[in-house]
């Protein structure tokens, strides 16, 4: 996968890129102390490099939605888009959009040529439904 993408196969790569596989949605810091469990010792910058390296060749997506850390996942080139619950945090994929996608077709694109759109639902996960519904 690595020499596909035209990277050196090293042990920080392998073993963000493994992280990564595992732990979708995850953040830099989890990523880190994951890396450190499971591979032995590895500085902060190596694995910033690492994820920057592996973002550019499109091994890694990574996303931000407001307000909170970056976060990588392994799933990439597909069309799927990402549900945040605003009041644990917690982060589900959501397939393609269906139904009207009048949002995901810019008006006026000035030029562009749009490749695609990024989505994220807020809202909340059905563990936080249940908590508040059952008075807990």
């Amino acid at each position: 996968m690595l020499r596909g993408a035209g990277l050196r196969v090293t042990r920080p790569r392998l073993a963000v890129l493994s992280v990564v596989h595992t732990q979708p949605h995850a953040d830099t810091d989890s990523i880190i102390t994951a890396v450190r469990k499971e591979f032995g010792p590895v500085s902060h910058q190596a694995v910033y490099d690492v994820l920057h390296a592996l973002t550019a060749a499109g091994l890694v997506r990574r996303f931000q939605p407001s307000g909170s850390v970056a976060r990588y996942e392994a799933r990439g080139r597909d069309n799927h888009h990402h549900l945040v619950c605003r009041s644990c945090g917690a982060i589900a994929d959501v397939e393609g959009t269906v139904g009207d996608t009048a949002c995901l077709t810019a008006p006026d694109a000035s030029g562009y040529d749009v490749g695609e759109a990024e989505v994220i639902y807020w809202g909340r996960c059905p563990e936080c439904v249940a908590a508040s519904t059952s008075g807990g």
